[in-house]
Protein backbone atom coordinates (compact mmCIF):
# COMPACT_ATOMS: atom_id res chain seq x y z
CA UNK A 1 0.00 0.00 0.00
CA UNK A 2 0.91 3.66 -0.73
CA UNK A 3 1.49 6.76 1.71
CA UNK A 4 -1.90 7.73 0.08
CA UNK A 5 -3.77 4.43 0.90
CA UNK A 6 -2.35 4.63 4.52
CA UNK A 7 -3.21 8.28 4.80
CA UNK A 8 -6.88 7.69 3.58
CA UNK A 9 -7.49 4.58 6.23
CA UNK A 10 -5.89 6.66 9.10
CA UNK A 11 -8.18 9.56 7.79
CA UNK A 12 -11.51 6.90 8.12
CA UNK A 13 -10.32 5.41 10.91
CA UNK A 14 -10.25 9.07 12.99
CA UNK A 15 -13.70 9.91 11.19
CA UNK A 16 -15.42 6.89 12.44
CA UNK A 17 -13.75 6.93 15.61
CA UNK A 18 -14.92 10.26 16.71
CA UNK A 19 -18.22 9.51 14.94
CA UNK A 20 -18.57 6.60 17.48
CA UNK A 21 -17.22 8.14 20.42
CA UNK A 22 -20.45 10.45 20.69
CA UNK A 23 -22.03 9.43 23.87
CA UNK A 24 -25.84 9.80 22.93
CA UNK A 25 -26.74 8.20 25.80
CA UNK A 26 -25.63 10.40 27.79
CA UNK A 27 -26.52 13.41 25.71
CA UNK A 28 -29.98 11.96 25.61
CA UNK A 29 -30.89 11.81 29.74
CA UNK A 30 -29.10 14.95 30.22
CA UNK A 31 -31.21 17.14 27.84
CA UNK A 32 -33.83 14.86 28.95
CA UNK A 33 -33.83 15.55 32.65
CA UNK A 34 -32.85 11.50 32.85
CA UNK A 35 -30.42 9.99 36.08
CA UNK A 36 -26.87 9.62 34.54
CA UNK A 37 -26.75 5.51 33.04
CA UNK A 38 -23.41 5.72 34.10
CA UNK A 39 -25.21 5.55 38.10
CA UNK A 40 -27.53 2.94 37.30
CA UNK A 41 -28.06 -1.22 35.98
CA UNK A 42 -24.67 -2.19 34.37
CA UNK A 43 -23.26 1.55 34.14
CA UNK A 44 -22.56 1.98 30.31
CA UNK A 45 -24.19 4.11 28.06
CA UNK A 46 -25.76 2.04 25.58
CA UNK A 47 -29.77 2.29 24.99
CA UNK A 48 -30.95 -0.87 27.57
CA UNK A 49 -29.17 0.58 30.42
CA UNK A 50 -30.41 4.35 29.10
CA UNK A 51 -33.88 2.50 29.05
CA UNK A 52 -33.02 1.62 32.98
CA UNK A 53 -33.82 5.41 33.83
CA UNK A 54 -37.15 4.95 33.57
CA UNK A 55 -37.61 6.82 29.94
CA UNK A 56 -38.38 4.49 27.13
CA UNK A 57 -38.48 7.03 24.76
CA UNK A 58 -35.30 8.36 25.99
CA UNK A 59 -33.78 4.68 25.00
CA UNK A 60 -35.72 4.32 21.98
CA UNK A 61 -33.72 7.62 20.56
CA UNK A 62 -30.21 5.85 21.82
CA UNK A 63 -30.74 3.06 19.79
CA UNK A 64 -31.41 4.75 16.99
CA UNK A 65 -28.81 7.34 17.57
CA UNK A 66 -26.13 4.53 18.01
CA UNK A 67 -26.78 3.12 14.92
CA UNK A 68 -27.25 6.19 12.64
CA UNK A 69 -23.69 7.14 14.09
CA UNK A 70 -22.42 3.40 12.91
CA UNK A 71 -24.18 3.71 9.38
CA UNK A 72 -22.67 7.53 8.94
CA UNK A 73 -19.19 6.31 9.54
CA UNK A 74 -19.43 3.92 6.76
CA UNK A 75 -21.94 5.92 4.26
CA UNK A 76 -19.74 9.23 4.67
CA UNK A 77 -16.29 7.46 4.25
CA UNK A 78 -17.53 5.88 1.46
CA UNK A 79 -18.41 8.59 -0.40
CA UNK A 80 -14.98 10.69 0.68
CA UNK A 81 -13.38 7.24 -0.28
CA UNK A 82 -16.09 5.44 -3.48
CA UNK A 83 -15.48 1.94 -4.67
CA UNK A 84 -16.76 0.72 -8.23
CA UNK A 85 -18.00 -2.34 -5.64
CA UNK A 86 -19.13 -0.74 -2.70
CA UNK A 87 -18.26 -0.65 0.27
CA UNK A 88 -15.05 0.77 0.01
CA UNK A 89 -12.34 -0.62 2.25
CA UNK A 90 -12.00 3.09 3.99
CA UNK A 91 -15.83 2.53 4.30
CA UNK A 92 -15.35 -0.79 6.30
CA UNK A 93 -12.31 0.85 8.66
CA UNK A 94 -14.54 3.56 9.26
CA UNK A 95 -17.25 1.50 10.08
CA UNK A 96 -14.76 -0.89 12.56
CA UNK A 97 -13.92 1.96 14.26
CA UNK A 98 -17.00 3.91 14.88
CA UNK A 99 -18.05 0.79 16.92
CA UNK A 100 -14.78 0.63 18.67
CA UNK A 101 -15.31 4.88 19.70
CA UNK A 102 -18.64 3.67 20.73
CA UNK A 103 -17.47 0.58 22.78
CA UNK A 104 -14.36 2.66 23.82
CA UNK A 105 -14.83 6.51 23.96
CA UNK A 106 -12.15 8.88 24.73
CA UNK A 107 -14.03 11.54 26.16
CA UNK A 108 -15.08 9.39 28.92
CA UNK A 109 -12.21 7.14 29.74
CA UNK A 110 -13.00 4.76 27.11
CA UNK A 111 -16.04 3.59 29.08
CA UNK A 112 -18.79 3.32 26.68
CA UNK A 113 -21.62 0.79 25.89
CA UNK A 114 -21.69 -3.02 24.53
CA UNK A 115 -22.02 -1.91 20.62
CA UNK A 116 -24.99 -3.42 19.82
CA UNK A 117 -26.97 -1.15 18.02
CA UNK A 118 -23.57 0.82 16.68
CA UNK A 119 -22.63 -2.91 15.23
CA UNK A 120 -26.34 -3.09 13.95
CA UNK A 121 -25.48 0.33 12.16
CA UNK A 122 -22.33 -0.44 10.61
CA UNK A 123 -23.82 -3.90 10.03
CA UNK A 124 -27.02 -1.97 7.30
CA UNK A 125 -24.58 0.21 5.73
CA UNK A 126 -22.23 -2.13 5.06
CA UNK A 127 -24.45 -4.87 3.86
CA UNK A 128 -28.28 -4.62 4.49
CA UNK A 129 -28.84 -8.63 4.38
CA UNK A 130 -26.27 -9.00 7.10
CA UNK A 131 -28.06 -6.21 8.49
CA UNK A 132 -31.26 -7.48 8.44
CA UNK A 133 -30.43 -10.80 9.64
CA UNK A 134 -29.16 -8.60 12.65
CA UNK A 135 -32.30 -7.58 13.66
CA UNK A 136 -34.80 -10.69 12.81
CA UNK A 137 -32.14 -12.85 14.97
CA UNK A 138 -32.19 -10.10 17.80
CA UNK A 139 -35.90 -9.83 17.94
CA UNK A 140 -36.30 -13.87 17.72
CA UNK A 141 -33.89 -14.53 20.95
CA UNK A 142 -35.13 -11.60 22.16
CA UNK A 143 -38.72 -12.55 22.02
CA UNK A 144 -37.80 -15.65 23.01
CA UNK A 145 -35.85 -14.95 26.14
CA UNK A 146 -36.70 -11.58 27.20
CA UNK A 147 -33.59 -11.13 28.07
CA UNK A 148 -31.76 -7.86 25.72
CA UNK A 149 -28.64 -9.32 26.26
CA UNK A 150 -29.30 -12.83 24.32
CA UNK A 151 -30.75 -10.91 21.88
CA UNK A 152 -27.36 -8.41 21.12
CA UNK A 153 -24.78 -11.69 21.56
CA UNK A 154 -27.25 -13.93 19.15
CA UNK A 155 -27.34 -11.17 16.80
CA UNK A 156 -23.64 -10.59 16.71
CA UNK A 157 -22.37 -14.41 16.36
CA UNK A 158 -25.12 -14.21 13.20
CA UNK A 159 -23.74 -11.54 11.52
CA UNK A 160 -20.50 -13.09 10.26
CA UNK A 161 -21.89 -16.66 9.89
CA UNK A 162 -24.28 -14.44 7.32
CA UNK A 163 -21.22 -12.18 5.56
CA UNK A 164 -19.41 -16.07 5.20
CA UNK A 165 -22.40 -17.82 3.65
CA UNK A 166 -23.12 -14.85 1.43
CA UNK A 167 -18.98 -15.11 0.22
CA UNK A 168 -18.62 -11.80 1.46
CA UNK A 169 -14.95 -12.26 2.56
CA UNK A 170 -14.38 -8.44 2.74
CA UNK A 171 -16.72 -8.36 5.35
CA UNK A 172 -16.43 -11.87 7.90
CA UNK A 173 -13.07 -10.78 9.38
CA UNK A 174 -14.42 -7.84 10.62
CA UNK A 175 -17.45 -8.61 11.57
CA UNK A 176 -16.44 -11.74 13.84
CA UNK A 177 -13.75 -9.40 15.18
CA UNK A 178 -16.68 -7.07 16.14
CA UNK A 179 -18.80 -9.33 17.42
CA UNK A 180 -15.75 -11.19 19.92
CA UNK A 181 -15.74 -7.64 21.50
CA UNK A 182 -19.33 -7.85 22.01
CA UNK A 183 -19.12 -10.61 23.52
CA UNK A 184 -16.45 -9.91 25.79
CA UNK A 185 -18.11 -6.49 27.08
CA UNK A 186 -21.36 -9.16 27.86
CA UNK A 187 -19.70 -11.57 29.88
CA UNK A 188 -21.06 -10.62 32.97
CA UNK A 189 -24.58 -10.92 31.14
CA UNK A 190 -23.19 -14.45 30.73
CA UNK A 191 -21.92 -15.09 33.90
CA UNK A 192 -25.57 -14.19 35.41
CA UNK A 193 -27.20 -16.06 32.48
CA UNK A 194 -25.61 -19.06 33.78
CA UNK A 195 -26.38 -18.41 37.44
CA UNK A 196 -30.30 -17.51 36.56
CA UNK A 197 -30.08 -14.00 37.98
CA UNK A 198 -30.22 -12.08 34.42
CA UNK A 199 -32.58 -9.95 35.02
CA UNK A 200 -35.38 -9.97 32.18
CA UNK A 201 -37.47 -7.37 30.14
CA UNK A 202 -40.42 -6.11 32.13
CA UNK A 203 -38.68 -7.12 35.51
CA UNK A 204 -37.86 -10.85 37.07
CA UNK A 205 -35.25 -12.52 36.45
CA UNK A 206 -34.10 -16.59 34.91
Amino acid sequence: MTATNWLELGTAALIGYLLGSIPFGLLVTRLGGAADPRTIGSGNIGATNVLRTGRKELAILTLLLDAAKGAAAVLVVGRLWPDPLPPSLPAIVAGAFAFLGHVYPVWLRFRGGKGVATFLGVALALSWPCGLVFALVWLVAFGATRHSSVGGMSAVIATPVTAAILNRSDLTLVFLLLALVVLWKHRANVERLLDGTEPRFGGGAG
